[in-house]
């Protein structure tokens, strides 16, 4: 995943105790590794998320439905995105080093008690928790590279950076999956570890950066600067009271068809609310009694059309892993992995035979009980123990069964032999492919880039997700881990082009003089397309594919978005920059 620009502040030239010409100061080293160590507890989890939420609890799991996980994926990392804008301003008062020390103090038990947790609020609780110490943690890294780099090193700086993030990307998943072969306790044990290792570089090395100066202004005065940004006081009121009622229907205090018709009304009484306003006098008048004001109506729109990419892009995390568990046929790719070795095979699919023979004998008794089980539902329920075998197979494993009325040690073994031969490649790891991608291409890819204008490179990208995403939809009588491999690296080729190039747009439509506030507010973006994913996810899965069997109006729908995201980036490109009178400099900077 991409990170957002930082301001563009500059750095010292030369440092008193912390020499810095055109080499990188020590501050800058230890934030590197700090991020690394961040990554690989946030995308260990991260990776795994979708899977562990909908894994049984008799598997380790916490056994959510899809509207659960939807909605502890959607809600969470909105806020995760939409704090750093406050905890930002908190890091300048109190110094990083405090700030990074309060982060890691709050992550560490945050990632322990998700293993703990077994039922939704707990969880949801114990995630709050990371993402309250992720939205500390966040602006102060990328303001001490800031800080630690100065006009002629400042490219390469955060190149250096993004770099770490996709490297800590790229191991968490892998450390993960083979974690998860032990417990799941593992995985959120080891994801503490990583955020308590932190402590030793912030408490021994960093010091915050000289040229940090520790701005003493009152929160209200971060939340003006913010409404000179996206709107005034009614405006954020309205926006919050729609996503409220969007929340409540993700954690099924509401339905869905409820949420919208209350957000339908509220929307309505905020356009009569505005009429009387406007009547009322001037605006000297108390906020709430003002009509609504957006500052920026460009940059607004950008926002929300751009949340459109981030909503598509994070059925990567959301979604796919889901699919590939449930319905993806990997034995391809595992027969290319076999080549090299049985511990290989062993590795990225690695099934317990112990659990898979408890699981043959829970059948052959619950068959001589009495009891049948629909073949799908039986498939669907033994892909959490990593085997995915054919509806029809099982059919003929339960007439098997049922004409045995002793099972021998010997035919159980022999049956998990039998089973052994649909194991599957654990989803994460498949995933794990966007990050490899990202780490060896991201560089050539910017490269070719360069000079082409933000807004076609942008677009380019959208169109290559949508292609991702409709191979799925017309692939599905035969999707394999080919087909799988492919998908992900089309997105991982449209994130190449979108990402970057999304903040370098920013710039492009920003007035020169908010340049750097406008990038901070990039955040709001990837808040709301988080949202809209997590919703968007639960919804689809358990709708469109769990209970219609349609997973290709699923996949068109993730593709048709993208493919609106794209033509509205387009009119908006065309109809709102192009036609006004601020046009977009002829000369964008490098990614």
């Amino acid at each position: 995943m991409s990170i957002s620009t930082p301001s563009s502040q500059p750095g010292p030239e030369l440092q008193t105790g912390n020499v810095q010409h055109r080499g990188f100061s020590r501050a800058f080293y230890v934030a590197n590794l700090m991020e690394i160590f961040e990554r690989l507890a946030w995308y260990g989890f991260f990776a795994v998320s979708s899977v562990y939420m909908t894994t049984p609890s008799a598997q380790g799991g916490v056994g959510f439905t899809d509207l659960e996980r939807g909605a502890v994926q959607g809600i969470i990392p909105f806020f995760l995105y939409l704090l750093p804008v406050l905890t930002g301003a908190l890091g300048d008062q109190l110094g990083y080093r405090k700030m990074f020390l309060l982060s890691f103090a709050i992550m560490a038990p945050g990632y322990y008690l998700l293993g703990q947790a077994q039922s939704f609020w707990p969880f949801f609780a114990a995630l709050s928790l990371v993402a309250l110490g992720a939205a500390c943690f966040k602006p102060v890294v990328v303001g001490t590279i800031s800080h630690s780099t100065n006009d002629s090193n400042r490219g390469l700086g955060f190149g250096i950076f993004y770099t770490m993030v996709n490297i800590g990307g790229f191991l968490g998943p892998l450390l993960a999956g083979a974690l998860r072969a032990i417990s799941w306790d593992a995985v959120f044990m080891m994801s503490a570890c990583w955020i308590l290792v932190n402590f030793i570089p912030v408490l021994w090395f960093y010091r915050d950066p000289p040229s940090l100066k520790r701005e003493k202004a009152p929160l209200s005065n971060v939340i003006r600067e913010a409404q000179s940004v996206l709107g005034n006081g009614r405006f954020a009121l309205t926006l919050l009271i729609a996503v409220l009622l969007l929340m409540c229907s993700g954690v099924e205090v509401l339905s869905y068809a409820q949420a919208f018709s209350c957000i339908g009304l509220w929307l309505v009484i905020n356009l009569i609310w505005d009429r009387i306003a406007s009547k009322v006098g001037p605006s000297s008048v108390s906020w709430w009694a003002q009509p609504m004001r957006v500052s920026n109506v460009r940059f607004a729109l950008y926002l929300a059309i751009i949340a459109g990419f981030w909503t598509v892009y994070n059925q990567l995390f959301y979604t796919l892993p889901l699919f590939i568990r449930d319905y993806v046929d990997t034995r391809d790719l595992l027969n290319f992995i076999a080549w090299f070795g049985e511990d290989a095979v062993s590795f990225f699919a690695y099934v317990d035979s112990t659990q898979l023979q408890e699981a043959v004998q829970a059948l052959h008794a619950q068959l001589h009980g009495g009891t049948q089980p629909a073949a799908e539902a039986l498939r669907l329920e033994w892909v959490h123990l990593k085997v995915n075998v054919p509806a029809s197979e099982l059919s003929a494993l339960m007439t098997h069964l049922q004409s045995l009325e002793v099972l021998t040690t010997i035919q159980l073994q022999q049956f998990t032999s039998a089973l052994l031969a649909y194991r599957q490649i654990n989803p994460e790891y498949l995933i794990n492919l966007d990050f490899a991608a990202i780490v060896l291409l991201q560089i050539l890819v910017s490269y070719l880039c360069q000079r082409i204008r933000p807004f076609y490179v942008l677009t380019a990208g959208l169109v290559v997700m949508c292609c991702a995403f409709a191979l799925m939809a017309v692939e599905l009588t035969a999707t394999g881990g080919a087909v799988i491999v492919t998908v992900i690296l089309l997105i991982a080729l449209g994130e190449m082009l979108t990402s970057p190039k999304s903040q370098e747009y920013v710039a492009s439509i920003a007035p020169p003089s908010q340049a750097a506030l406008y990038m901070g507010y990039y955040f709001v973006s990837m808040a709301l397309g988080f949202l809209f994913a997590g919703f968007l996810s639960g919804w689809s899965y358990a709708t469109l594919v769990q209970q219609d069997g349609r997973p290709d109006l699923m996949w068109a729908l993730f593709g048709g978005l993208a493919l609106l995201t794209a033509i509205a980036l387009y009119l908006f490109n065309r109809y709102v920059i192009e036609g006004s009178t601020h046009e977009i400099s002829s000369a964008p900077q490098t990614s």
